[in-house]
Parts: structure tokens; sequence; C-alpha cells
């Protein structure tokens, strides 16, 4: 058993507990809330008029019992597509001996694979370069499943996808901003093609800039450029 310790702010000791939990609870699956241990670090300051506030910082921790290594059976409500995915998963998970578990959601549009586990780093790797590489093998393996209803394969862990998206979003809209305030070119660090992808969507009907990818495997990057004129 392993401890897991998370550190959050908020505007009261309260909001600061409420968004440690949150954080607990994503990392932790089956939190038992009861059993979260609490510090205050700081109750938060307002300075005079309002001025110079200091958040509240709680740190809370709790035991994460290790999870059973995933079963590379195939699960009894699996489609044909989804318990192939399962099983890449589940050898992944087994091959790096990380402990984690997975999740499956097939009902939307898209197959949607969840790692969870209380620290999948290892899973994820260094600016998602190995959960985009699982997550084209798991596309790649799922389009040979039998039948006609494939989908495209989202694998997620922890809720990286989303914290990543909103990441790559603010860097993209920043980058349009300076490319259309100076008339430069801005170049963005170097991405994953998932990633690029990303990018090059949230920009693509910006009327002041355009996008386009420079460089070479593992180190190609979007560049954001301004708007040529139409004359």
């Amino acid at each position: 058993m392993s401890e897991i310790t998370v550190e959050a702010t908020g505007e009261t000791v309260g909001e600061a507990k409420w968004s440690a939990l949150r954080e607990l609870e994503r990392r932790i699956p089956g939190l038992d809330r009861d059993a979260v241990r609490f510090q205050v670090v700081s109750e938060g300051e307002r300075g005079l008029l309002g001025v110079g506030f200091t958040p509240a910082l709680v740190v809370a921790s709790a035991d994460a019992a290790d999870l059973p290594a995933a079963s590379t059976g195939a699960h009894p409500d699996d489609s044909s597509q989804a318990a192939l995915v399962r099983e890449l998963l589940a050898r992944t998970v087994a091959a790096t001996g990380v402990p984690a578990s997975i999740l499956i959601d097939e009902t939307g549009e898209e197959l949607v694979a969840t790692l969870a586990g209380p620290d999948l780093g290892v899973l994820i790797g260094r600016h998602g370069q190995t959960i985009d590489a699982l997550q084209y093998l798991a596309n790649a393996i799922g389009h040979r499943a039998e039948g006609d209803d494939r989908r495209r394969v989202v694998v997620d862990a922890a809720g990286y996808r989303a914290r990543r998206a909103a990441t790559l979003e603010s860097t993209a809209r920043r980058a349009a901003e300076q490319a259309a305030g100076t008339g430069a070119r801005v170049e963005l660090e170097p991405m994953t093609a998932v990633e690029r992808r990303i990018v090059h969507e949230l920009l693509k009907d910006d009327p002041e800039v355009e996008t386009g990818s420079e460089g070479a495997e593992p180190n190609r990057f979007v560049v954001v450029l301004p708007r040529r004129s139409a004359d």
C-alpha cells in the first residue's frame, strides 16, 4: 500500500480541501473520503482593502491500495474492437509493472479507453509520447476488429487528455495573438502528431493567422504565422 499526497489552494480552507479531494479521487479510483487526511498549511490572508490576497493551502493524503494487474481477458460486454484494445493495454500495463486498471466506454462516437491508477507517469510519458504511441497502436489494432461499427480509439490516463488539451489551447491562443500583433512567426515547442493536430484544429478558423508544421520527428513543431493578404 502506498500513500498519495497532493497540495491544493483555494479562497478558503474549505475550497482548498475540496480541490484536494477532487484530485485524490482522480488519482485513486474508489477513494474513501472519510480516510483522507488533511493538513492546513495556510488559512489564507486578505490584504488591506482586498489587495495582496494569499490563498489558503492544504495538503491532503490517502492510502492507495495496490491495484491488481490488469487482466488480459475480455470483459463480457466488450465489442470485438474493445477486446483487442483492452488486451493491448493490459499487456502494456503488465510489461511496465505499473498498477492500473482499464476502463472502456463505447457509448459515444469514440471508443475511450481510460487507464486508472495512483501513478501513471510512466504510461503517459514525456509530453504524452507514450500514451500517444499507445493510442496509435490501439487504433491500428482496433481496426482489425470484425464488423462495420469500428470507432476511433482514444486512450486516456487519469484525465491527461483534458488537462493537456487545455494547456495546448492556451498556448495556441497566446501564439496566435503574438503572431497577429507582431507580424512575425511564432514557433511552438516540439509536439506529437496528435498534439499538433489539436493546435491546427484550434486555429484553422482564426482569420488573422495560419499554421504549419516544420522539422523532423521527434522534434517536429507547429509554427503560427500572420495570415497572408488575399491580394
